[in-house]
């Protein structure tokens, strides 16, 4: 199975090969970073915000927002050497496995698993790129399949 591509250039769809696998650089949780999305998104639930209301959660700690880890996943994927021209986004399939603590260093995990041509809209074609969210000890925290359409070289 191919592994990661060796590049640092945004590939086209025509790029792509089935199996190809990439994991990308760390990214640490921190409490900056976990306030900084709770502003942004306006969800200060106190088991992502309050460390002494979250010491009495099943967690024991605070833990970071499911979607923050979704947003992480993808932030990581643009910033791994499989990245790939901008396209768009068809959508996500996730799911939410373990919590995200602060202090984590998580990674996305990810490979092509499918590649047509779109059938809407000619000089594009379709990637699904299933991935993981990983920590520091390689468990799996969320994982799902990211569906995107990416312009192919004839464009």
């Amino acid at each position: 199975m191919p592994t990661a591509y060796d590049t640092t250039h945004d590939l086209y769809w025509d790029d792509a090969e089935v199996g190809a696998s990439c994991t990308s650089p760390p990214y640490e949780v921190t409490e900056a970073r976990v306030l900084a999305y709770a502003d942004l998104s306006g969800d200060h639930t106190p088991v992502h915000t309050d460390e002494d209301y979250a010491r009495q959660t099943p967690f024991g700690t605070r833990v970071a927002h499911g979607l923050f880890g979704l947003s992480i996943a993808d932030g990581l994927k643009t910033n791994s050497a499989m990245r790939f021209q901008p396209g768009m986004s068809l959508g996500w399939e996730w799911s939410f496995v373990a919590p995200i603590k602060l202090g984590d260093v998580v990674r996305v995990r990810f490979h092509v698993g499918v590649k047509r041509e779109s059938k809407s809209r000619p000089g594009w074609g379709i990637l699904v790129l299933p991935s993981e969210l990983i920590n520091q000890r390689d468990e799996v925290v969320q994982c799902g399949e990211h569906r995107v359409m990416v312009p192919r070289k004839s464009a």
